[in-house]
């Protein structure tokens, strides 16, 4: 099966080039059309100008009406405007003139439209016999300048239409990946059951028992049986829209760090400050947000080999105060410029064990659950990162 997903840029690329040489092929086409129309126009007015000499100094009159009927009155698509050698209008072919224009009105409005006639193609001029000139000034007709505005019309389709199956493909990969999350995620919370379901057993048989009762791997079993439940409810609620209450975020976050900072290195060191209220509010489902807080945390740890610090501030954002923004940030590696937008994408990762899902499921537990956002705010090499998280609040 061939891993379309896999290979989705040489794909864009390979649309990209197509529609590009579909849109060079269209403009160069109609841009010869319309080289040889114009040159059908240009050949008509070197006529209209003939016929008009010939009708000045010709008193045949049969010749006369067949060059009025045949040759200028065939005319009914070039607009023309013509003047005597004093520029003054002699007549005019083809033009539209606004109704209710008075004489002065119509003389501004045409020599006006000479000027734009002037810009498009030089006038042409008719001699005759005694000395005199004539000039026969025209432009494109309607015909023409659809054509030479045809391309930029196509071009315009073709851009939409790009836009559209850029779009419809994103959103069919991110289908994709909703139907593999909530398919992993049910799956694993599913085979989680029945094992957890024995542990639980044992540890209510081992907390009863005479022998065992008051051993103190017998809470630390019952810390881990309660841990794994929460686990199986956070795979359980994806794929489903989960319960947001109004959580005291201080309370959460200081409870989700308090049960792992027991499970990592002691050489790692978390601070929690705040610039809140103690009791703010915010909306979020605690199963979830406790494993987004989990997830950055241990990618933090990853990236200071385990020794370090972790400071989370709680704050509201400059641009929304109705907001809150928790600040995550490690004295780790660092992330390099051109790799910061990729830390959210499945499967990345910079170590040598690992599926790389961490980020990617924590930023997809924040923007598709919690409606709010999760993004790296600042990172440097060699000295840390801070991730962002946006939630709503009261």
């Amino acid at each position: 099966m061939l891993p379309i997903y896999d290979q989705k840029s040489r794909i864009k690329l390979v649309v990209l080039a197509g529609a590009l040489l579909i849109a060079a092929a269209t403009v160069i086409y109609t841009n010869i059309l319309v080289g040889r129309l114009s040159e059908r126009e240009q050949q008509q007015i070197d006529l209209y100008a003939k016929a008009q000499r010939y009708i000045i100094s010709t008193e045949e009159e049969t010749n006369l009406v067949f060059v009025q009927e045949q040759i200028i009155d065939a005319n009914t698509t070039i607009p023309i405007i013509f003047t005597d050698d004093q520029g003054n209008i002699q007549g005019t072919k083809n033009i539209d003139l606004p109704k209710g224009m008075s004489e002065e009105a119509t003389i501004r409005f045409l020599r006006e439209r000479i000027e734009k006639m002037k810009a498009q193609h030089p006038p042409i001029v008719v001699e005759y016999a005694a000395g005199l000139r004539n000039y026969i000034y025209y432009q494109d007709s309607v015909l023409l300048t659809q054509l030479r505005y045809y391309p930029l019309v196509q071009l315009a389709i073709i851009a939409c239409l790009g836009v559209i199956a850029y779009f419809a493909f994103s959103y069919s990969r991110r289908a994709e990946q909703n139907r593999v999350w909530v398919g992993l995620a049910k799956e694993t919370a599913h085979q989680l059951g029945t094992p957890l379901s024995s542990l639980m057993a044992w540890h209510t048989y081992l907390k009863e028992s005479e022998t065992f009762r008051d051993e103190p791997i017998v809470e630390e079993l019952g810390k881990d049986v309660r841990r794994l439940e929460i686990i199986t409810e956070r795979f359980s609620n994806i794929g489903s829209v989960p319960v947001l209450k109004d959580e005291n975020i201080l309370q959460v976050t200081q409870n989700a760090i308090a049960y792992l900072q027991s499970r990592v290195s002691k050489k790692v060191v978390f601070k929690i400050e705040t610039s809140l209220p103690t009791h703010t509010p915010a909306k979020l489902n605690i199963p979830l947000f406790d494993w987004v807080i989990e997830n950055i945390c241990k990618n933090a740890i990853d990236a200071m080999d385990g020794r370090g610090s972790i400071t989370i501030h709680l704050r509201r954002p400059a641009r929304n105060k109705s907001q809150i923004a928790i600040d995550i940030t490690d004295t780790g590696k660092g992330i390099s410029k051109s790799k910061i937008d990729r830390v959210f994408l499945p499967g990345y990762t910079t170590k040598k064990r690992g599926w790389g899902l961490g980020l990617a499921l924590a930023k997809r537990i924040i923007e598709n659950y919690h409606q709010g956002r999760l993004f790296v705010k600042w990172s440097e090499v060699g000295k840390g990162t801070t991730f962002r998280i946006i939630l709503n609040g009261e």
